[in-house]
């Protein structure tokens, strides 16, 4: 992947819904495991609440407009294998997500949207 492609990005809406958060929880992070149901939804929590180590990777630290701290983006070492070669679009959709997730209670849920590098 070329260094001048960011490995993931945010919808309007998706920074939107995370200044939002923000508000509310303070510094946020996400983590995406690629485990069954919402678990391969990307899961937004607090900073530091979900605890993250060598199985997991960093891809990025997503600057939000209004928010003063980067939000973390983690994932899963073994999802990060089957998703390199692509970039990670994080959108937001109607409906009920992951009850772990930050923003279950606000009737929405966010959503990995991915498009092949160099497509």
């Amino acid at each position: 992947m070329d260094e001048d492609t960011p490995r993931v990005e945010l919808t309007p809406a998706a920074a939107d819904l995370l200044r939002t958060l923000h508000g509310t929880h303070g510094p946020l992070m996400f983590h995406q495991s690629g485990g069954c149901c919402d678990g391969s939804a990307p899961m937004c929590y607090p900073e530091g609440e979900f605890r993250t180590g060598g199985s997991d990777v960093l891809l990025a630290e997503l600057e939000v407009e209004g928010v003063a701290e980067p939000v973390t983006f983690w994932m899963s070492r073994s999802q990060y294998e089957v998703w390199s070669h692509t970039r990670l679009i994080i959108d937001v959709v109607a409906g009920r997500g992951s009850g772990f997730s930050l923003e279950a209670p606000e009737g929405l849920r966010f959503l990995t949207r991915s498009r092949v590098v160099g497509a």
